[in-house]
């Protein structure tokens, strides 16, 4: 075992023995080579399974990087470009001014469309087809790309049936094919789990502190405009077989050796495989938008499709691109020092991602 590796076991470890964590896998690519492959804990609280590696975990906006990379390798094959207008793809989408909508504009939350009705089920949500319609029938909130604003759902259908429009398959089939299948991790990255495989995904609990501290927000919060309260992420949610088998892009499930492994896949070549060229890296990891996040209340810092510059909330290099997802889960890399390092646990914390900072700090101290 090397270094890192046990210092990260001693991070997970402690962390599931103080109580703060129920389960936890952590990973580290550093160059294209498994560095770390962690775990620590309990699957599933009410049957003892343990945590293993090809567990998966509900990672809640972490997988909006995965969904933007799918773009991206369409990108380098020439299927779409990020001046491709959406309506271009998917014209019923064109209503209502939103016309001149661009895929570019979709990756850095500037579209204007950043919520769905607050009347909305969770039946329809779960339905693809009823979301695109109701998403092509929005007003948009602001001119296209004159704003930005966290578009913490409609993110991932809008790309997704863009996908889908120009490929003729799914989403969920075309990641398998451009992203799972070569770099050997089609069974450990999903937006919809398999019927077949939910006996692998770990069981949710909710961080009691966390969630007093989330429902402490003002109700005017702007994020909390975004859709129904209802359907913000917890560990019911997590939990919902239904939310778990639909292909919902702007979220996912996912094992953290699949997330660090399509990262370092970015970064540079991984067995063989290479999802995009070194100048595409540049460009889809840099920063693109800057300013106030109408939907946040924070800085907006995203590059394409990835939030640059900062873990969570926290500063970084500008050389470090990723996503959190709300509940703690966390899948970043730094183009920099050649790190990818993903996190996904179980115990649904929205207000911070102590386990994923304290494994970066070590693998970012470690090659530095």
């Amino acid at each position: 075992m090397n270094e890192l590796q046990e210092q990260v076991v001693d991070v997970i470890e402690g962390l599931v023995a103080s109580g703060a964590e129920n389960g936890v896998q952590a990973t580290v690519y550093r160059h294209g080579e498994l560095i770390v492959d962690a775990v620590a804990g309990v699957a599933d609280h009410r049957t003892g399974r343990p945590v293993t590696s090809d567990t998966l975990f509900y990672a809640a906006s972490t997988v909006k990087g995965v969904t933007s990379t799918v773009v991206h390798v369409l990108v380098e094959q020439g299927v779409l470009s990020y001046d491709t207008l959406v309506a271009s793809a998917w014209p019923e989408f064109g209503a209502h001014g939103k016309e001149s909508t661009t895929v570019r504009q979709v990756l850095t939350h500037s579209a204007g469309i950043p919520a769905v009705p607050a009347d909305l089920t969770l039946s329809r949500f779960c339905d693809w087809d009823a979301m695109c319609s109701l998403i092509a029938s929005l007003e948009p909130w602001w001119v296209p790309g004159s704003r930005v604003g966290y578009h913490a759902v409609t993110f991932g259908f809008i790309l997704g049936e863009v996908v889908r429009r120009a490929t003729g398959s799914p989403i969920s089939t075309v990641l398998a094919s451009v992203v799972g299948e070569p770099l050997g991790i089609e069974n450990e990255l999903y937006f919809g789990v398999p019927a077949s495989e939910l006996g692998r995904v770990a069981h949710f609990e909710d961080d009691p502190a966390g969630a007093a501290m989330f429902a402490s927000l003002p109700p005017d919060f702007p994020l909390f405009k975004s859709g129904p309260r209802s359907l913000f992420p917890n560990a019911a949610l997590a939990n919902n077989a239904a939310v778990t088998m639909a292909d919902i892009p702007a979220w996912g499930t996912a094992t953290a050796r699949s997330l660090a492994r399509m990262y370092a896949a970015l970064l540079t070549d991984v067995d063989g495989v290479r999802l995009v060229s070194p100048a595409r890296l540049q460009k889809i990891s840099s920063l693109s938008t800057t300013g106030n996040d109408e939907m946040t209340g924070g800085p907006a810092q995203y590059a394409l499709g990835y939030t640059v510059g900062q873990v969570g909330m926290r500063p970084v290099a500008p050389t470090v691109f990723g996503m959190v997802g709300i509940g703690g889960s966390a899948a970043y890399a730094d183009t920099a020092t050649g790190i990818s390092v993903a996190v996904t646990k179980n115990r649904f914390n929205p207000t911070e991602i102590n386990a994923f900072e304290q494994v970066w700090d070590l693998a970012a101290k470690a090659f530095s």
